[in-house]
């Protein structure tokens, strides 16, 4: 593991360091040279932080244990930091990308292309399934790489249904990998994790927290060239994704349904507000081409 590596890593599971903080680091020392030679009062000063905040940190910075968790997470699992060559570059150039990712299962898939994300809601009708099944197999047929969350209802479906076409997936924790939420999808995160690819920005021991699930939709949207929204009520995790979308300027489709369904509302509203409403995969398919002639014009 690279030197600048190891310190992002290790300043990253720090108690109480934010990605903000993170990237006022990174502009005073890019390489993180000065990260173990700053004192506390250096800390408080550059960093406009409480004495005992910068105290906190620089007891991080030489905490044996603290090294020594690192140590064995890097022999259980892949971690890949913005330094890194392969760290996907699609997240790169997002609004705040994370700064480290843990990996579980095969990386080469964060390069992947096609690929698609898809969200929804966790408790989908019935007829969900069947609808996914005719827009995505097409693709899946093809070799598109899904990526989702992991969740109960669509997002467990997506993973699902690609693992039985064999095509690729990567499933996008909101917690550490020694917490699998949901539970029940134990057995769906040991199966990505052998014919695919689970990551997520929080180390493995950490628990997933409420927050935790909207900071990681921009992951799921940025590392796609487009959001495919099947069944979602109007406030719920699915349209925070579609903002995150928005905001990185990737594609967003949205499947129409009943009138007299709530999880039908929030694509209805999406259309309305200029997402492409998706019939076939083609339609999707088509959004791909275009965007591909353009990226290779330029």
């Amino acid at each position: 593991m690279e030197q600048a590596s190891w310190r992002l890593i290790h300043l990253h599971q720090i108690k109480g360091v934010t990605r903000k903080l993170i990237w006022k680091v990174l502009k005073q020392s890019p390489d993180l040279g000065m990260l173990y030679r700053w004192n506390t009062e250096q800390w408080a000063q550059l960093f406009e932080m409480k004495l005992e905040s910068a105290k906190r940190i620089r007891d991080g910075l030489t905490d044996i244990g603290l090294q020594r968790e690192i140590v064995r997470q890097s022999r259980e699992y892949a971690i890949i930091t913005i330094f890194d060559s392969f760290y996907p570059d699609q997240l790169r150039n997002i609004p705040d990308p994370p700064v480290v990712l843990y990996a579980a299962g095969n990386l080469s898939l964060l390069k992947h292309t096609p690929n698609l994300s898809v969200v929804g809601t966790r408790y989908p009708t019935e007829n969900a399934r069947p609808v996914m099944n005719r827009l995505l197999k097409p693709l899946l047929q093809k070799g598109w790489l899904i990526v989702s969350g992991m969740a109960i209802g669509i997002d467990g479906c997506a993973h699902e249904l690609a693992l039985a076409n064999g095509s690729p997936t990567i499933a996008v924790l909101g917690g550490g990998f020694e917490h699998i939420y949901p539970k029940q999808n134990a057995v769906l995160f040991h199966e990505i994790s052998q014919k695919g690819l689970v990551i997520s920005e929080y180390p493995p021991y950490l628990t997933p927290q409420k927050y935790h699930f909207p900071e990681r939709n921009r992951i799921i949207s940025g590392l796609t060239f487009g959001t495919l929204v099947i069944e979602a009520k109007t406030k719920s995790g699915s349209m925070i994704t579609v903002d995150q979308a928005l905001e990185q300027g990737r594609e967003v489709f949205a499947v129409p349904g009943s009138v007299l369904n709530k999880t039908s509302e929030g694509c209805h509203q999406l259309i309305q507000d200029g997402a492409k409403l998706v019939q076939t995969a083609m339609d999707i398919e088509s959004e791909w081409y275009k965007e591909s002639e353009l990226t290779s014009d330029n």
